[in-house]
C-alpha cells in the first residue's frame, strides 16, 4: 500500500441567525454557515479530503442533503465516519494541511482548539494537523463577509508505515 492524498474543499453562503461553527469551535459572528447540516466548512473540506484519498464516495453521497436524518447535524459524525472508512482501509492520517478562507471573524485566537478538535476526531497528534486563516482581501462574496470556505489537502498513510 502507498500513501494517498485527497484535496476536500466546502464553500457556504452565510446568513444572520444562523451559529458560525468552524473546525468545531462556535465564533461570535453575526452569521453563520447555511447548511442541511451545521455547514462546519472545515469538517466537511477534512472528511472529503480523507474519503477522496481513498478513492471512496464524498461527502454528498455519504450524508445527502435530501435526508432528513443529516437536517442540522453536528459535523463530527461526517468526520468520524471518514475516519472509520480510512482505518476501514487500513490507513492512518500522515498530516492534514486546511486553510480557511473567511473576511471575519479572525480564527486566531481559536486555531489551537481548531487544530486540537480535528486531531481528537482523527486520532491523531495535533503536530499531524495544520490550519491557516485567510481572508479574501474583500474580493467577491468571501470578501463581503456572504460566504466562508475551506480546503484541506490530507496525506494518508498504511498503518504500520
Amino acid at each position: 500500500m502507498n500513501p494517498r492524498i485527497g484535496h476536500g474543499f466546502d464553500l457556504h453562503r452565510l446568513e444572520p441567525g444562523n451559529d458560525m461553527i468552524v473546525a468545531g469551535v462556535t465564533l461570535d459572528h453575526d452569521r453563520g454557515p447555511a447548511g442541511h447540516s451545521d455547514g462546519d466548512v472545515v469538517y466537511h473540506a477534512v472528511t472529503d479530503a480523507i474519503t477522496g484519498a481513498l478513492a471512496q464516495p464524498d461527502i454528498g453521497q455519504l450524508f445527502p442533503d435530501n435526508d432528513p436524518q443529516w437536517k442540522g447535524a453536528d459535523s463530527r459524525a461526517f468526520v468520524a465516519e471518514a475516519d472509520r472508512i480510512m482505518r476501514q482501509h487500513g490507513y492512518t492520517v500522515g498530516n492534514i494541511d486546511i486553510t480557511v478562507i473567511c473576511q471575519s471573524p479572525k480564527l486566531s485566537p481559536h486555531k489551537d482548539q481548531m487544530r486540537k478538535n480535528i486531531a481528537f476526531l482523527l486520532g491523531c497528534d495535533i503536530d499531524q494537523v495544520n490550519l491557516k486563516g485567510k481572508t479574501h482581501e474583500k474580493v467577491d462574496a468571501i470578501g463581503a463577509g456572504q460566504a466562508i470556505a475551506c480546503h484541506a489537502v490530507a496525506l494518508l498513510i498504511p498503518n504500520g508505515a
